[in-house]
């Protein structure tokens, strides 16, 4: 089991313990009408033992939602199904893609913070490479030139004063790619999530000294909701009810007794037991406090991700927060759980 002490995490169990209070739900008359809700997302491992999770807690039921979810391939596809109309809301997905999307016009809106704060490191199994340092003149796996992946280590290179232009990035596709790319020696460093973090010996590698990358990049938003410009105008009831659920699961998430139902939901997603993983993933996002208990994105973290953003020339120009984030909607889901 990983000590969370020596990274200095543990301070955010006061924080995140204190979000367990205020967990009331609306009032049995307010929920008997149901709301159709329609959500996308993709089909991560965190994101579907959270969908179970959701399931197995029933938020949705109790706030009088009716949810349908679909999961798609890629965030592509995922803004398409949004702003075609087939669906209303993703919950879970990359944040800094909706940036670029929102600035050539896409008619969408963030409406809430989901997973914040990053959930991956950065693992080699080559025994020279210790610091970032060590990374110059070396291969690193990634997925595609500019997204999620590439952003952390450009982001991770320029904070320890190591010139983008000296690594050599390999397109090796998911997070799940990239860490067998690892394993097997294709590459010599990449990034992938922390499922995999308490099996380095396992699987015969390490985090380098600075690849917390939760640690080091407090600042990179991984993950937003948001809705298409249509629901928030014309589904507004669902969407305020769906977020005020998120919200309470969020915060479930965040209290002691919560780790056997984790644990359970995530064997039930998987199709596969592994409790000692399970336990440690839940003590991360617990200690770690990177779900949004608030639903809030801050003004900080959407202009910190758009100067990544705009240096990596994926994004032309900076957008005006309020463009960017609707927090009325988040705002009209808390009072929702008093």
């Amino acid at each position: 089991m990983v000590d969370f002490s020596r990274r200095g995490l543990l301070g955010a169990a006061a924080l995140a313990a204190g979000t367990g209070a205020g967990l009331g739900l609306a009032s049995p008359a307010r929920a008997q009408q149901k709301h159709i809700i329609k959500i996308v997302n993709t089909q991560g491992n965190a994101t579907v033992t959270l969908q179970e999770l959701m399931k197995r807690q029933g938020y949705l039921q109790e706030m009088g939602v009716e949810p349908q979810i679909t999961y798609v391939s890629d965030g592509s596809k995922l803004m398409g199904s949004l702003l075609s109309g087939e669906n209303d809301i993703c919950m879970f997905s990359g944040f800094a893609q909706v940036l670029t999307a929102l600035e050539k016009g896409a008619k969408l809106k963030i409406v809430a913070g989901a997973l914040v704060g990053i959930e991956h490191a950065l693992y080699t199994k080559r025994d020279h490479i210790r610091t970032v340092q060590d990374l110059a003149g070396k291969t690193i796996g990634v997925g595609s030139v500019g997204a999620l992946l590439h952003a952390m280590v450009i982001a991770l290179l320029r904070k320890h004063k190591v010139d983008p232009s000296s690594v050599r990035f390999v397109n090796v596709g998911s997070t799940a790619d990239v860490f067998r790319a690892v394993v097997a020696g294709t590459v010599d460093a990449g990034v992938s999530e922390i499922d995999v973090y308490d099996q380095q010996a396992k699987y015969g590698v390490r985090v380098i000294k600075e690849g917390d990358l939760w640690t080091e990049l407090p600042e990179f938003t991984f993950q937003a909701s948001y809705a298409s410009e249509r629901a928030v105008a014309n589904n507004r009831e669902a969407l305020v009810r769906t977020l005020a659920a998120y919200a309470k699961l969020y915060r479930f998430l965040m209290t002691p007794q919560s780790k056997d139902a984790y644990i359970e939901a995530q064997t039930a997603a998987l199709g596969r037991a592994d409790p000692a993983a399970a336990e440690w993933q839940w003590r991360f996002f617990r200690e770690t406090g990177i779900y949004a208990t608030d639903l809030v994105l801050s003004r900080e973290r959407v202009n910190w991700m758009q100067e990544l953003n705009l240096l990596l020339e994926v994004q032309r120009k900076a957008l005006p927060y309020e463009q960017v984030f609707d927090a009325s909607v988040g705002a009209e889901a808390l009072k929702r759980l008093g």
